[in-house]
């Protein structure tokens, strides 16, 4: 088995706390003594990544890296302000270990890759952040590494220039090379990256198949953010029928837990009336975060649960081929008077739907491509709806 090209082992970077005049003291006592720093607080990922890099040296544990390491972090930070364009692409090819022939060969590639015109003669410090990012990158691309790294590379510059290191991301990658991809946008890891890994106040939350690792993540975001409390139902329900009130005796959903895209979902349930008349039952589906996706109640399809005793009525909804997009969501059973306009209590269960898909939205709709030429076929795809 060939050698990982990466492997860190119970790697940790400490800094330094010095906010107070005595916490600055106490650190220099400590530095002398042999000892580190007593107050100190953990690093994040833009850290680790700089360790990977070799920019700078954890604090613990061990790094090894098999081959050439490429490295997209702070774009720019080295250029000289004045020196002019084609001056800092020399300086920064030797600084990345490139000779000056090899520097020569790639000159041309690299200008035309920055695409900044004749600003490639004038000093940097003349130049707009935006230029500075487009040369940075140019010269960071020529090396083609082994390993590339890259800490949110994509979330600067302006929408051209997004797309052309996409594009030359996507062509590093399909002559085999290995990106190393930082970033909180879900759309680029899922669409470069295979495997991703979470990492949530300095530990490994999950790590797995790059779709599985990001639905987690929005789930976890969605969850995180939503004002509405979580719902557990009347906790004695027949205390509730007694006192008048329409309660839930039952709730579950088949298959539970997590479910692949398109799976069929049963839903079933009992619920307590107080006057032997049959309570009006209302399933609805929403997003962790609380964003309503659907929602039916048995009124509306002129149907009654069935009664199973003098003060119980049961039911039973299939789903046959859920349209939800991968994600966290919540199935809710609501019981409501019979006349359907109070609602007496609410049950939810959590569900979690699978899969590849990157579509934005809640749901898919089904369609069609057309293209132009009538003599393409195209298959049918779904999308969502935002």
């Amino acid at each position: 088995m060939a050698a990982p090209l990466l492997e860190l082992s119970s790697v940790g970077k400490d800094y330094a706390k010095n906010d107070t005049k005595a916490s600055r003291v106490r650190l220099v006592l400590d530095l002398l003594r042999g000892r580190g720093a007593s107050n100190v607080f953990g690093a994040g990922k833009s850290t680790l990544l700089k360790i990977v890099a070799g920019v700078i040296t954890p604090t613990r544990g061990t790094v090894a890296v098999a081959g050439r390491v490429g490295a997209l972090l702070e774009l720019g930070s080295g250029f000289h302000p004045e020196y002019s364009g084609l001056d800092n692409i020399d300086l920064a090819g030797a600084l990345l270990g490139l000779s000056p022939g090899e520097i020569d060969a790639k000159r041309e590639s690299i200008v035309a890759f920055a695409d900044i015109g004749d600003h490639i003669n004038d000093p940097i410090k003349h130049y707009s952040s935006g230029m500075v990012v487009r040369l940075g990158f140019a010269v960071a691309t020529a090396l083609t590494p082994d390993v590339l790294i890259t800490d949110e590379v994509l979330a600067v510059g302006d929408e051209s220039f997004q797309k052309k290191c996409i594009a030359w991301m996507e062509a590093y990658l399909s002559d085999g090379g290995t990106l190393l991809f930082c970033s909180h946008s879900m759309y680029h890891i899922q669409k470069l990256c295979r495997s991703a890994l979470w990492v949530k106040d300095g530990r490994v939350e999950q790590y797995g198949a790059a779709a599985d690792v990001c639905q987690a993540y929005l789930a976890y975001h969605e969850e995180k953010s939503a004002v509405s409390k979580r719902l557990t139902g009347i906790q004695d329900p027949r205390a509730a029928a007694a006192a008048g009130y329409y309660a839930i005796k039952l709730f579950e959903i088949t298959p539970g837990g997590s479910i692949p895209e398109r799976s069929a979902l049963v839903a079933t349930g009992e619920a307590y009336s107080p006057d032997g008349r049959p309570p009006v039952i209302l399933i609805g589906i929403v997003r962790a975060d609380g964003t309503p996706v659907y929602g039916v109640a048995t009124d509306m399809d002129n149907v009654a649960p069935r009664k199973t005793s003098n003060d119980c009525y049961a039911f039973e909804i299939e789903f046959p081929s859920l349209p939800l997009l991968p994600g966290k969501y919540f199935i809710r059973m609501h019981v409501l008077d019979p006349e359907g306009v109070r609602m007496f209590d609410t049950l939810e269960k959590p569900l979690v739907v699978t899969g590849t898909a990157r579509e934005f939205g809640l749901i898919r709709i089904e369609h069609r491509w057309r293209v132009a030429d009538a003599l393409h076929t195209t298959a049918s795809r779904t999308t969502s709806v935002l």
